[in-house]
């Protein structure tokens, strides 16, 4: 089968590689219809982080399971499925706890050794363990485009705002408007945010998310403080998402929440990163962090999709073949495309 492989920071490839195999009571293999390119996978192609060179990337996929095990038993041979970035155990004491994100066990699609050796989806097919908690069964009628949302993008966004606290009338900050910051910006709005403020550098993003509802800054051309004091009262916001994973970012975070608001900190850090711990301190803020428990959360997000309460079907900007993976990344890494989808 065909697949797209890291070789060198700047650099993928698409390689012949064995179709997967069952390898475990639990797995299911899938036959991909779509898969993403994700911001995550940007960290990877930037070599920010860290992965073996030759390793099959991608962890957001939508298709048809081709073979499961005995002791799968949500979905079947010839389901069309969305699967989530990554596998639990849902036995362990974190998985008991709900917080699959943590398991002892998860792995995440795409990542190298760091992340539990399990090759990626950008391929022809893919091999999903734990297929029972990984894979849902796609709602009729939902488009692949849309569907490919719920297992990472979507899901994350909605655990940046839930995780934050944010409620009915309050008002959010989400810095950066890629998909996973738009995305969170329509949950946002969804949850009953009064006021959510958009803050990017990318004018088309920015356009996005005032489509959406919010209320959009340039990072250095606009007045992002002085917006948020205007819309807050002077408060600061109730609940701000790093939606970027830049200390920067995080530090603009830190000043424009309220006083004993929250900072949910989704994206991605790979490094050391120095925040003033006095601003933090003195605000008595509260700091979110991690990987997105996208597991717990998926099924309450395709219900919101299903319903059209969440639509991200305006981020998907371009489609391209799996063969055209190193004119994808290219483009996506020069914000040429808010969102690609690669079909095999």
């Amino acid at each position: 089968m065909r697949a797209v492989t890291f070789q060198a920071p700047g650099e993928v490839a698409v390689e012949e590689r064995p179709e997967p195999e069952l390898l475990a009571p639990d797995d299911a293999v899938v036959r991909v219809d779509a898969t993403g390119v994700c911001g995550s996978d940007l960290h990877i192609y930037h070599g920010r982080v860290k992965i073996e060179p030759g390793f099959v990337i991608g962890h957001e996929f939508v298709g048809t399971v081709v073979a499961a095990g005995d002791a799968v038993t949500r979905v079947s041979e010839g389901d069309r499925v969305l699967g989530c970035f990554h596998t639990a155990c849902g036995a362990c004491f974190y998985c008991l706890q709900g917080a699959y994100q943590s398991c002892d066990e998860a792995r995440v699609f795409g990542h190298g050794a760091t992340l539990g050796s399990l090759q990626g989806a950008q391929a022809e097919q893919v091999l999903v363990p734990r297929a029972n908690l990984t894979l849902r069964r796609v709602p009729g009628g939902m488009s692949d485009d849309v569907a490919l949302f719920a297992g990472d993008v979507m899901g994350t966004a909605f655990h940046a705002v839930v995780e934050g606290g944010a409620g009915p009338g309050d008002s959010v900050a989400v810095l950066g408007a890629g998909p996973v910051g738009l995305c969170a910006m329509q949950v946002a709005k969804a949850t009953g945010a009064a006021h959510v403020i958009a803050v990017d550098t990318v004018e088309d993003r920015l356009a996005v998310a005032e489509s959406f509802g919010a209320t959009a800054v340039h990072l250095t051309e606009g007045d992002v403080r002085g917006t948020v004091k205007e819309l807050t009262e002077g408060r600061g916001v109730d609940v701000c998402i790093d939606a970027v994973g830049n200390p920067e970012v995080l530090d603009l975070a830190a000043r424009v929440t309220r006083k004993a608001g929250t900072v949910s900190a989704i994206g991605v850090y790979a490094e050391r990163v120095e925040v003033h711990m006095g601003v933090i301190w003195i605000k008595a803020l509260t700091l979110r962090t991690g990987r997105a428990n996208v597991i717990a959360h998926v099924d309450a997000v395709l219900a919101m999709i299903a319903a059209g309460v969440l639509d991200p079907a305006p981020l998907v900007s371009r489609h391209m073949s799996l063969d055209e993976a190193p004119a994808a990344y290219e483009a996506y890494a020069n914000r040429e495309a808010l969102k690609i989808v690669m079909s095999p």
